[in-house]
């Protein structure tokens, strides 16, 4: 057995690629922009055989500036925590040299992802310290689609009185706006889990069905 030390999280050379050809193209970018980014990084991610279906990005909330983007690495690095929101997170507190992305002096910092978190990847919101988080959409779609087991979270699917999912409700009393992307965008987002499904790609899901 190799004695572990040291745990890297690393992006796929192409996403590092793609990150930097996109804050050099544009020094802003508008939210319905943003989701496209996250849906085609997810495809890109099925396409390239670097991990599962899932793409998430941090920008500047107000000003729309990139940071990073970054994909699903579970099955390539061998790490199950290595879903795109916690990779994604952890790269960006790494490039900031925080571990809280809404401390003193920083903006307001969004996290944008093809698809609600599950139950990892909620906590991880919470603790991220990110002031918002735009998705693609949210629903069953995911697991009916890919096979994917996404967890319970607070409440489910259900709704509160405002019609809004009780979920959402849990992040916005911890000073977290949820916000969703045009039926469009999340149509495109459900189209990346369909080219997924048909790739044949290992669908990882712990001890599922044992």
């Amino acid at each position: 057995m190799t004695e572990v030390k040291e745990v890297h999280l690393k992006l796929p050379e192409w996403a590092v690629i793609e990150t930097m050809n996109l804050r050099n193209a544009k020094d802003s970018y508008n939210e319905v922009e943003r989701v496209q980014i996250v849906n085609r990084f997810a495809k890109l991610n099925t396409e390239n055989n670097t991990g599962g279906p899932f793409a998430a990005a941090i920008f500047e909330r107000d000003s729309g500036k990139l940071l990073v983007a970054g994909v699903n690495r579970v099955v390539p690095t061998s790490m199950s925590a290595a879903h795109a929101e916690v990779t994604v997170l952890s790269v960006a507190q790494q490039m900031l040299g925080t571990f809280d992305l809404g401390g003193k002096g920083l903006p307001a910092y969004q996290l944008v992802v093809n698809w609600r978190p599950c139950t990892m990847c909620f906590g991880a919101v919470i603790w991220s310290g990110v002031r918002s988080l735009l998705l693609a959409g949210y629903g069953q779609e995911v697991e009916e689609i890919t096979g994917f087991d996404e967890g319970p979270i607070p409440g489910g699917e259900a709704n509160g009185d405002n019609g809004r999912p009780l979920w959402m409700a849990e992040l916005e009393k911890r000073g977290i706006e949820v916000k969703t992307a045009s039926e469009e965008l999340r149509n495109e987002a459900i189209e990346g889990f369909k080219f997924f499904r048909d790739s044949g790609s290992l669908v990882y899901n712990g001890r599922l069905g044992d």
